[in-house]
């Protein structure tokens, strides 16, 4: 398979990449990036600081220092406003874009977070969807990607993720 699902700290998995769910300036928050940037340690913070931020929908790359994956893949999801202004789209730019990069940068392997369904208020069943038929498309064209897993936070997640995985067209992603 070359999709995975687990229960866990995004933090912890030993990845040639992770993705931050980060907010436009790159700088730390609160949820997953503030784990993630507490975790590499400031050395983090000083390379992010150099990048000039991200705009939603992007992604960019830095040195996973401290934490065990080698990068950090940085995105910016949508905030929730009802659905009507682009939301989907522009959080299947994150996926995609996260993909994209990762591909560039020769990541055989990396982890994904739940984007937007935290502070910004995407409806989780919603994100689910769009994070896995985006993730499956890309992967259905790009084989250098070896293995990408979705790391959920809370049982409740992880239970939706393995139900909707489960329903996604060819989930293995094989060719």
């Amino acid at each position: 398979m070359r999709i995975a699902v687990v229960e866990g700290d995004i933090t912890t998995i030993a990845v040639d990449a992770i993705v931050n769910a980060a907010n436009q300036t790159l700088l730390g928050g609160g949820g997953v990036d503030g784990c993630i940037h507490r975790k590499a340690g400031p050395e983090l913070l000083t390379k992010c600081m150099t990048l000039g931020g991200c705009r939603t929908g992007d992604a960019k790359i830095t040195p996973g220092y401290r934490l065990p994956a080698k990068y950090v893949i940085h995105t910016v999801g949508p905030v929730w406003h009802g659905g009507g202004k682009g939301e989907s789209e522009l959080l299947a730019s994150c996926y995609r874009r996260s993909l994209e990069v990762a591909v560039e940068n020769g990541v055989k392997s990396m982890a994904f977070p739940g984007i937007s369904t935290g502070v910004y208020r995407y409806p989780k069943e919603q994100a689910c969807r769009i994070a896995l038929d985006t993730t499956v498309n890309f992967l259905s064209e790009h084989p250098k990607i070896e293995k990408v897993i979705f790391v959920c936070f809370s049982y409740g997640d992880y239970a939706m993720y393995k139900s909707h995985v489960s329903c996604v067209r060819n989930p293995a992603g094989s060719r």
